[in-house]
């Protein structure tokens, strides 16, 4: 088993529910983005990440720090500060045209109480800004 494998093993023991390993991968091309950025600009480090996650996003902001801290070691982009902007829902109904929030567990539209509704905002997922340092 390699040191991921232990690693992820021993977290699911300790957690008690299965560590979701899209985050890892997630964070892997956040790295590989920053570092490419950090060195296009001639710096020596990256200080902090800019992302927008949308609430519906299935990124959970503790997993990517977590994978981070870990895969970031050794690199210029260690001790990074990650920074986390959520974007909340935002919803149209395709039956009366009203642009509505989701709030709790309900998606039907406060106007006509339909349940059929576009996504306007909130499945976003994107590195917004990288500071890096000289």
């Amino acid at each position: 088993m390699s040191t991921l494998g232990i690693i992820c093993y021993q977290l699911e023991r300790n957690i008690g529910k299965i560590t979701n390993m899209h985050e890892l991968s997630v964070t892997e091309s956040i790295l590989e983005i920053a570092l490419r950025h950090c060195k296009q600009a001639g710096a020596s480090r990256v200080t902090d990440i800019y992302l927008v996650i949308g609430q519906l996003a299935s990124i959970v902001d503790d997993s990517v720090q977590f994978y981070w801290d870990m895969i970031s070691q050794d690199t210029p982009a260690a001790g990074t500060c990650l920074h986390f902007r959520r974007i909340p829902v935002e919803l149209e109904c395709k039956v009366c045209g009203q642009r509505y929030s989701f709030t709790g567990d309900d998606f039907s539209c406060p106007s006509c109480t339909m349940l059929d509704f576009k996504i306007l905002k909130g499945e976003e997922f994107y590195l917004e800004a990288i500071d890096v340092e000289d």
